[in-house]
């Protein structure tokens, strides 16, 4: 046999090549997935409720084509995870009780114990939601009565991420046991409501609690939603010339803030509100907080969503008609279990030039108006807090009423209670010479006003469009309404203020929703950009 003499030409080439095999194989394996042990996300842990009476979805990753199993309640549920590592099991429905332990076995084994099964409920929005019981004041017997182990809550992590994450960002959340000292960290209106659920319900409750104050709708919303519609586009546009300045912006904000506390602390009244840059790592950035602080918990089996949401949406109220809808869709869609109830807090009565601060408010009741709108979606309810806010605070202390009404919403959307759970609703009006008829819907009961006494909070329009104060008095189940400065009336308005008084209820003790008859043109119709 003849040997073979390598030349210099050949080993050259031998040489040349050996570096971009080593890149290759280099590259193969950065791009396989590294899982080894079995993993779940954060929201998944001990103390958990799972929700009672249908498919509970366990997931996480391991090793692609690795055997899991699930074990819970003596039963045994197995899947392997794909080329990309991901598995899911779905667990059958199991009736409300506990405690259970779950036991999820790979090449490692997890297990959680305490897990209650009963109702599931996301509480979400901005800083009411998040307003804990800590800062509600005059509830120090709430507080202590607070021994119920059957209701857990977890509370989210407030990050921003601009791509959807598969799990929490940062230290994994806990789910915990309700009791005097856990209460005191969480949120208010999530806990109130939970409370009213269990005393009803008799079941286990799992309060889910993700919210950040002063979001806005469209960090709660992912990108492709916004950037579907035409209404919402101008959302994202310049995301990028934003992405770039966000740095500078950010640092020259940073030193506004401290020229600020500097002036304070050497007793100077400080009258001007600096708003914060827009970047991609704060509580306004489209899609960051759906990102980081819903879309990992995405597809963990819920009854339902609460939301108290929409004051920092106030001046695009008119978009928020197309917002707030598309953001709740965007949930259920992404969620894969139907049209699941979507509760949502009416936005409370305040007297928004008290800050002091000129910030383009003044467009409360346009709010509350595209609020009222998405009642029109199926399941859903809407709690009216009308008669409870603090003209001087944004925060009102009255947390209870709000979780209540919440769970009236609850108790009928989600668990078919034949029970009265929201107050008059504008349902069509009858003009007749100087008069104007009011009819409403959910008034089986009647009408009445707070007080008892002269009905307050109407205004009545000519074709002028001028509105003048109305003498409004109650006739069954509808409200005539006139006024002499007014001798043939177009439209009628009630509670259209930001901090309006005004007193209609229904005899069962619910506020009359804020409304107007009409469709004339708002301050807020036409403004699209943050």
């Amino acid at each position: 046999m003849r040997k073979r003499v390598h030349t210099d030409e050949n080993f050259r080439m031998i040489q040349s090549v050996i570096p971009i095999v080593l890149s290759i194989i280099l590259f193969l394996i950065s791009a396989m997935p590294v899982f080894s042990d079995v993993k779940l996300p954060g929201i998944f842990g001990n103390n958990m409720v799972l929700q009672q009476n249908m498919q509970i979805p366990i997931w996480g990753t391991a090793d692609p084509g690795e055997k899991v199993t699930v074990m819970i309640d003596g039963k045994r549920f197995e899947n392997k995870a794909g080329k990309d590592g991901c598995w899911m099991v779905k667990l059958k429905k199991m009736k409300y009780g506990g405690p259970y332990t779950m036991t999820v076995q790979g090449k490692n084994n997890i297990s959680y114990s305490g897990i209650l099964i009963g109702e599931v409920w996301i509480c979400s929005g901005q800083s009411n939601m998040a307003w804990t019981i800590g800062n509600v004041t005059d509830i120090d017997s709430e507080v202590t009565k607070a021994n119920l182990p059957e209701i857990r809550m977890i509370t989210i992590n407030r990050i921003s991420k601009e791509t959807p994450q598969n799990d929490f960002p940062g230290n994994t959340p806990q789910w915990v046991v309700c009791d005097p000292e856990t209460v005191k960290k969480f949120s208010a209106v999530g806990f109130f409501f939970g409370k009213v659920l269990h005393q009803e319900l008799q079941v286990p409750i799992g309060l889910i609690h993700s919210s950040w104050g002063g979001s806005v709708a469209e960090a709660w919303t992912s990108y492709k939603i916004l950037e579907s519609k035409k209404e919402l586009k101008p959302i994202v546009e310049n995301l990028d010339e934003l992405k770039a300045n966000y740095p500078g912006a950010k640092e020259q904000y940073d030193k506004q803030i401290a020229d600020q506390q500097k002036a304070r602390a050497e007793g100077k009244q400080i009258t001007t509100y600096i708003l914060p840059p827009r970047g991609p790592e704060t509580r306004d950035w489209p899609s960051g907080l759906y990102n980081a602080m819903i879309y990992p918990m995405i597809p963990y089996a819920i009854k339902g969503v609460i939301w108290y949401q929409g004051e920092s949406n106030s001046v695009r109220a008119w978009q928020y008609r197309t917002l707030f809808p598309a953001m709740m869709q965007n949930w259920r869609k992404d969620w894969k279990q139907g049209n699941f109830p979507f509760l949502y807090v009416q936005l409370a009565n305040w007297e928004t030039e008290s800050t002091g601060v000129t910030r383009g408010w003044g467009s409360w009741p346009e709010l509350r108006e595209a609020q009222t709108m998405t009642l029109k979606f199926p399941k859903t309810a809407m709690a009216v807090t009308i008669d409870i806010g603090n003209p001087e605070n944004i925060h009102p202390n009255n947390k209870w009423d709000v979780g209540y009404r919440l769970a009236l919403g609850a108790l009928h959307v989600a668990y078919k209670r034949n029970i009265v759970y929201s107050g008059p609703i504008y349902k069509s009006m009858k003009k007749n010479g100087d008069t104007i008829r009011i009819n409403f819907d959910y008034v089986a009961d009647g009408l009445m006003t707070k007080n008892g006494g002269q009905i307050s909070g109407f205004e009545i329009a000519g074709e002028d469009r001028v509105f003048h104060k109305a003498t409004a008095n109650i006739e069954g189940n509808c409200v005539v309404v006139t006024s002499h400065e007014v001798p043939k009336p177009e439209a009628v308005r009630y509670g259209w203020d930001d901090n309006p008084e005004c007193n209609l209820f229904s005899t069962a003790g619910l506020p009359a929703s804020p409304f107007r008859t009409d469709s004339w043109p708002g301050v807020t119709e036409g403004i699209l950009k943050p």
